[in-house]
């Protein structure tokens, strides 16, 4: 098992990965590095928003899970 400063560390480093593919991927096509850059950014942003808002219907759905301790299942 590994640290929970290990999985912030890889959570960030996977998040800068993925705003500078998304910077260089639509730097090539608009030329303009801030235009890049800020797409990258609100894409970063919004994805975490919708990840977290995501995660939190997902935590008010029962279907799938079991009961901690007794083996049951849930609905569904």
């Amino acid at each position: 098992m590994e640290t929970t400063a290990r999985t912030i560390i890889k959570a960030l480093t996977w998040q800068l990965l993925g705003i500078a593919t998304m910077t260089a991927l639509t730097y090539g096509q608009t030329g303009s590095l801030i235009t890049a850059l800020t797409l990258a950014l609100s894409a970063s942003a919004t994805g975490f928003i919708f990840y977290f808002l995501h995660e939190k219907v997902w935590n008010a759905v029962r279907w799938g899970r079991r009961l901690t301790g007794t083996g049951a299942e849930g609905t569904g």
